[in-house]
């Protein structure tokens, strides 16, 4: 237990390394909205995975999110963004083979969004059998680098117009925040052989201004577009 907080040892018995971020605003949306971009009332795994990487990320390990500690109040505010309906393929995108023309396929949505958010990340770094260094060589790197302050990329909170700020955690108290979240995106595995990935859900739930993570969701399938048969 730290700070209050029961956390899932690794299996070598190592508690998880600790992130704290914030920023002015987030946007971590809901996956079953497609129309307008509402965002979950908290910060979700994925998007946790997704700072890490951005601050210390090698391919032969990843980030298991363990809890992830709210900071600040739940606060909303609704913009109106530009996105566009024209998505290059990757493929054509790093060939530099097609352009996308943002002006002609602009859409304007909605989006409900969070503001002045902050966050303590726990999470595991775990290593592929090809890895040629411990485990605790990557977290020592992780640590190092937060407490330098440097990163690959500027990290952001669910949308790249939204970025982060990241540090060594502090004594900033957890808010007192109790919600039954729904369904949230639990991690997404990418064999190499199929071209859809997979993805685990879970049923989040903030209790005390935690959200515990499970250290395995349940497998779902993305539907399919065609008729049903």
């Amino acid at each position: 237990m730290v700070n209050g907080v029961t956390l899932r040892r690794s299996p070598e018995g190592d508690l998880p390394v600790v992130v704290q971020v914030s920023g002015e605003a987030a946007l971590f949306s809901r996956p079953e909205l497609k129309v307008e971009r509402v965002s979950y009332p908290v910060m979700t795994p994925s998007a946790a995975v997704g700072v890490l990487e951005s601050i210390f990320w090698k391919p032969e390990m990843r980030y298991r999110v363990v809890a992830i500690e709210v900071l600040k109040p739940v606060r909303q505010f609704s913009i109106r963004r530009n996105e566009t309906s024209d998505v290059a393929p990757l493929a054509e995108a790093l060939k530099g083979t097609r352009r996308v023309d943002t002006a002609a396929h602009r859409d304007q949505r909605n989006a409900v969004c969070l503001r002045d958010v902050a966050y303590r990340i726990h999470a595991h770094v775990e290593v592929a059998a090809h890895a040629d260094k411990p485990v605790a060589a990557y977290r020592d790197q992780l640590r190092r680098r937060v407490r330098k302050g440097a990163c690959f990329q500027q990290p952001y909170l669910g949308t790249r117009e939204f970025s982060a700020e990241f540090g060594w955690p502090d004594d900033t108290p957890r808010t007192d925040v109790n919600e039954e979240i729904g369904i949230m995106l639990h991690s997404i595995h990418r064999d190499g052989q199929s071209a859809q990935p997979r993805m685990e859900w879970f049923a989040a739930r903030v209790v005390a201004g935690v959200l515990s993570v499970p250290e395995r969701g349940i497998e779902l399938a993305l539907p399919v577009e065609g008729p049903v048969v």
